[in-house]
């Protein structure tokens, strides 16, 4: 299994880029996110990978952090969900956005995403249903350092024994740049109307 590769990105066609390792081009497919935050062409790149095996091919496919990988590998365990319909999710949506949108059941967020239909999006949001947290490796906070004080608010919803919709809904009131004790609050709040 090839978990990372480090070399020099010399091609980007996406959904495609190409990095040379000593002297040998991976074509790498990335979602993307990905995508957008690689470096100029001839910069050092460093990517993490699944690679799948498939009666006529290897495929790798790479990714700017190991929570997209882990998004990635629940994706293909969902029957009916092939390599090009996970990276269009995480193409369409971050990780935490992903887990939001499996955590609030949000059929509509899912059915936007290139390649999904409803039945698709429905059967996603019952399989991954309970898969998208700490306990599975992807993190659902995976989200930048500002809004770490959401996720805290989000975990102390959930210890307060919330279920993930409830909670994710409730974040919805909580303005950005709210304290942590503020958000409490202001989520609790909208939780008892």
């Amino acid at each position: 299994m090839i978990g990372r590769i480090a070399g020099t990105l010399i091609a980007k066609a996406p959904p495609q880029i190409v990095i040379d390792v000593q002297g040998v081009g991976y074509e790498i497919d990335v979602p993307m996110s990905t995508f957008y935050g690689l470096p100029a062409t001839g910069e050092k790149v460093s990517v993490y990978t699944h690679l799948t095996v498939r009666e006529d091919a290897h495929l790798l496919y790479g990714f700017s952090t190991d929570q997209e990988r882990a998004a990635f590998r629940q994706l293909l365990k969902i029957s009916g969900i092939g390599p090009k319909v996970a990276l269009s999710v995480l193409s369409g949506m971050s990780v935490s956005e992903l887990g939001q949108t499996i955590a609030a059941q949000e059929t509509a967020r899912l059915v936007r995403i290139p390649g999904v239909g409803k039945k698709t999006a429905e059967r996603l949001l019952l399989e991954l249903k309970g898969k998208f947290g700490a306990e599975s490796g992807v993190s659902v906070g995976a989200t930048p350092a500002g809004a770490s004080a959401g996720s805290d608010v989000l975990n102390a919803l959930l210890a307060l024994g919330y279920n993930e919709r409830e909670a994710a809904m409730a974040m919805k009131t909580v303005p950005e740049g709210a304290t942590v004790s503020d958000g409490i609050r202001l989520a609790l709040r909208a939780l008892a109307k």
